[in-house]
């Protein structure tokens, strides 16, 4: 006889596509470490910026989702509030990227999709918001 009750599934709040990981790739090389930051629109756009690790400040009230190849990434808390209970999924798209981020490559630019994390989900990674007193991230409230 076989057990039909589920157990939660732990999954990750932000994932890549093999073409982002690659891109990641190549700027790491190039660059070094790197973060991204999830815009909440308006003046910044709606794409993820890609920045060398520390040339954006992130603030108190933004929060990491994970990290993508070893590179965290950050979400304004806004977003996050709307976008907590979906899956953020980093890929590369065609055309330049907005604002100061750094292109996937020539011509190319991170752009987000998500998906709705499933009834058997749960998100896999403690959200942390940023403590910019101490350089240190804690649980978020």
């Amino acid at each position: 006889m076989s057990d039909h009750t589920s157990a939660a599934v732990s999954t990750a709040r932000v994932i890549a596509t093999p073409a982002a990981l690659e891109a990641i790739g190549r700027l790491v090389a190039a660059r070094g470490a790197l973060m991204f930051f999830q815009s909440g629109g308006c003046c910044d756009g709606s794409l993820p910026m890609c920045f060398d690790l520390g040339e954006f400040v992130v603030s108190d009230h933004d929060v990491l989702l994970g990290d993508v190849a070893g590179c965290p990434f950050y979400i304004d808390h806004r977003q996050y509030e709307a976008w907590k209970h979906t899956q953020l999924i980093l890929d590369v798209g065609d055309g330049l990227p907005e604002g100061f981020s750094l292109a996937a490559g020539p011509n190319a630019h991170f752009v987000t999709n998500s998906r709705v994390f499933g009834r058997r989900e749960t998100p896999g990674c403690a959200v942390l918001s940023v403590d910019v007193g101490t350089d240190s991230a804690g649980p978020a409230a």
